[in-house]
């Protein structure tokens, strides 16, 4: 049992491997692509915002008219908007056109995650829920260490498209594990009914504690590429390892985050969003030299995946005790991509407006306090609502 539940989320992390390749490799490569569709970085970095505020409103809205299907068909039906999407990019003669095929790649988004994660935490007993759902979200972290960093490379060598091209092969390669390794499961719940749990004040306090805390990163992360080149010096065939390096501190922080939020889930989450702070108030000083600013964005990937596993089990939680609620799970990710909306766009107007790309981290320690606040305004409703009725959300 435990070899195949080890399979079955080594499918799904590869199915988010190809999701986290698509949504962040386009981070290295947005000069590139500024240049050639001749658009300024900031415009080009709408494509950052265009991919998230899809997720945003495909994911809940997809997941609302597939719940009640099989888990697995529904999986790969949707890994087939990435296929779709990538080759779109691939072939755009325009901005426009690579705006749409970037909206199609993320319309299955945020109902893929949203499944995977229900199945996940399927897998295995609800002790080990966090854990679980950070092993299926690991894809996203190896994405980062080795996915971005390889595509931005392959991007440079071979042409921005070129990348686009191998990512509609991991959709393909992604669907195919998916199909051989994950099990059928009996689908539970309908869309219908557990729309009643966003009457519960903690699920939207939980969905903007996770919007304001991953924003807090895509507002720097954006513009990773100029930030590294522009201001700290580096030279651009510097990217892919300094991607990679990031990619590194994101795999550690997930690690942490879950072993964290399976014993002590909301403490966790607050350390970790502090310690964000922390970092990206140090990253606007730390960003004028190379070695600092290498250590900062390490110490950045670290603290912002120490908060992932938690965030998702706390909105999932807050819908309910079984943790089943498929639409909770989804806007889970609608949340997350909400925020790396805000962020590239926040990010950008501090960059339009002159700041310069060293501001974006202010940007986003701006975000991480809003974060905060909701954290506590979190536990307090939780431990209230322990007090004045049964069977709350489960405390910090």
């Amino acid at each position: 049992m435990i070899k195949r539940s080890g399979l079955a989320l080594a499918a799904l992390a590869v199915g988010t491997f190809a999701i986290g390749m698509t949504e962040f490799v386009i981070t290295g490569l947005l000069p590139d692509i500024a240049s050639d569709l001749h658009v300024s970085i900031p415009t080009a970095g709408l494509l950052v915002s265009g991919y998230a505020l899809s997720v945003l409103a495909g994911g809940p809205l997809l997941t609302y008219f597939v719940a009640h299907r099989r888990r697995k068909p529904v999986l790969i039906w949707l890994l087939g908007f990435f296929v779709a999407g990538n080759v779109l990019c691939a072939l755009a003669p325009s901005y426009s056109v690579m705006l749409s095929g970037r909206i199609v790649a993320a319309l299955g988004h945020g109902a893929f995650i949203g499944f995977a994660t229900i199945v996940a935490g399927d897998l295995v007993s609800p002790a080990r829920r966090s854990s679980a759902i950070a092993a299926m979200l690991s894809g996203l972290t190896v994405a980062n260490v080795a996915g971005v960093p390889l595509g931005t490379l392959l991007g440079q060598q071979l042409g921005w498209r070129s990348t686009f091209w191998a990512m509609a092969l991991l959709g393909l390669v992604a669907a195919a594990a998916t199909a051989a390794f994950v099990p059928a499961m009996a689908v539970t719940g309908v869309a219908r009914a557990q729309l009643a749990a966003f009457r519960s004040p903690a699920v939207w306090l939980a969905l903007g504690m996770t919007a304001l805390a991953f924003g807090a990163v895509y507002a720097p992360f954006t513009y990773v590429a100029p930030l590294m080149t522009d201001v700290a010096g580096f030279a651009d065939g510097a990217l892919p390892w300094l991607l990679a390096l990031f990619g590194l501190g994101l795999v550690l922080g997930n690690v942490i985050g879950a072993r964290g939020a399976d014993k002590r889930l909301m403490g966790t989450i607050v350390t970790a969003s502090v310690a964000m702070l922390v970092v990206l108030v140090a990253f606007a000083w730390t960003a004028h030299a190379k070695a600092p600013a290498t250590v900062t964005l390490f110490l950045l990937g670290v603290a912002a995946y120490a908060t992932v596993p938690g965030l998702t089990t706390r909105v999932i939680t807050a819908a309910g005790d079984d943790a089943q609620n498929l639409l909770a799970s989804s806007a889970a990710v609608s949340a997350f991509n909400l925020g790396n909306a805000a962020g590239a766009y926040f990010g950008g107007l501090a960059i339009t407006a002159g700041w310069g790309y060293d501001a974006t981290p202010l940007v986003g320690a701006a975000m991480e306090v809003g974060a905060l606040g909701l954290a506590v305004a979190l536990i307090v409703t939780a431990r209230r609502g322990a007090v004045t009725r049964i069977g709350a959300p489960p405390l910090a």
